[in-house]
């Protein structure tokens, strides 16, 4: 069963003098998220991410469209115990402590004395915070915050969680733990849906991703699907005449001088046979030949970041 369904999603607000006129954050979004997925929402600053997972978070209303969360309508409040979310800059109650604050949220849920500080304990280890659980929130560092954001986020043991940007404020050792933190609900059952501006982060979690670039939904499916699994081929060439540079910017995907030599980006076997002659014929050297994989940001600077990108 599809634990989230966005249809025609869409999102105006008020723009210029008087609110005459209106800005168009989300432009008909419509995504399927499957049970147990761990799903990637990306897209650059603007791209209407947040906006997503506000829709979705009932926190604002759309202009069009519908959704659904575990076949309900957005707003059941039956569905609210089911969800966790992590706002993209979480802010809470800065005299409260760790542990207070957590067990403020479980109250609100409806747990016992027991079972609140059970799981608040163990969130506290998960998210590595044991020794600041007795800290105020206002000597937390940014990373700090963000993981106790997490621990809030999943202290109902959702069915679904939505986390805006859960890599942000950490450093590579806090971005390791988050990483694994997210694996382990998966593995637990829980389906994630999550925003990133951190493109290896995504590639390394997600089976599925949708990228927004202004609004609109650009690509989505799996990522072998959208990177593409042909290779670039990548030779570096020495004694490169300008004749021979002349003749290669007809074939090459890329060409780029690094110093004396020059790195030719060729997109299949055709290509590089074709190189491959002209080196010879040219008297120039051959120093190596490798295939390189397209990455996610590769293809995200490549098709997103330019102008003009479209739906598709």
């Amino acid at each position: 069963m599809p634990h989230v369904e966005i249809d025609g999603l869409t999102k105006d607000y008020a723009a210029g003098s008087f609110a005459l006129k209106t800005k168009r954050v989300l432009d008909h979004l419509t995504l399927t998220i499957d049970e147990g997925e761990i799903f990637g929402l990306i897209g650059p600053n603007g791209a209407g991410k947040t906006t997503t997972l506000k829709l979705l978070m009932g926190l604002i209303f759309p202009t069009e469209g519908s959704a659904k969360i575990l076949d309900k309508p957005v707003g059941d409040l039956s569905v609210k115990a089911e969800i966790g979310f992590l706002p993209e800059q979480p802010y809470f109650y800065d005299y409260l402590t760790g542990r207070e604050l957590l067990d403020y949220f479980g109250q609100l849920f409806g747990m016992s004395r027991e079972a609140r500080r059970q799981r608040i304990e163990e969130l506290l280890r998960r998210v590595d915070l044991v020794e600041a659980g007795d800290v105020q929130l206002r000597k937390y560092s940014k990373g700090m915050t963000q993981r106790l954001g997490v621990a809030q986020a999943i202290l109902n043991r959702p069915r679904i969680a939505f986390l805006d940007e859960p890599m942000s404020g950490l450093d590579p050792m806090g971005r390791r733990d988050m990483t694994t933190l997210i694996r382990d609900l998966h593995r637990d059952g829980c389906t994630v849906l999550f925003c990133s501006h951190i493109l290896p982060d995504v590639e390394a979690l997600c089976s599925r991703v949708a990228i927004l670039n202004q609004g609109k939904k650009v690509k989505e499916g799996k990522l072998a699907d959208i990177l593409d699994l042909s290779l670039t081929i990548e030779v570096v060439l020495a004694n490169v005449s300008g004749p021979l540079e002349q003749s290669l910017a007809g074939i090459a995907k890329n060409l780029q001088r690094l110093g004396e030599r020059m790195k030719v980006e060729l997109e299949d076997q055709g290509a590089l046979q074709g190189v491959l002659g002209l080196v010879q014929q040219n008297g120039a050297s051959l120093v190596s030949v490798h295939s390189v994989k397209q990455t996610l940001e590769d293809y995200f600077v490549r098709e997103v970041a330019r102008p003009g990108a479209e739906q598709s």
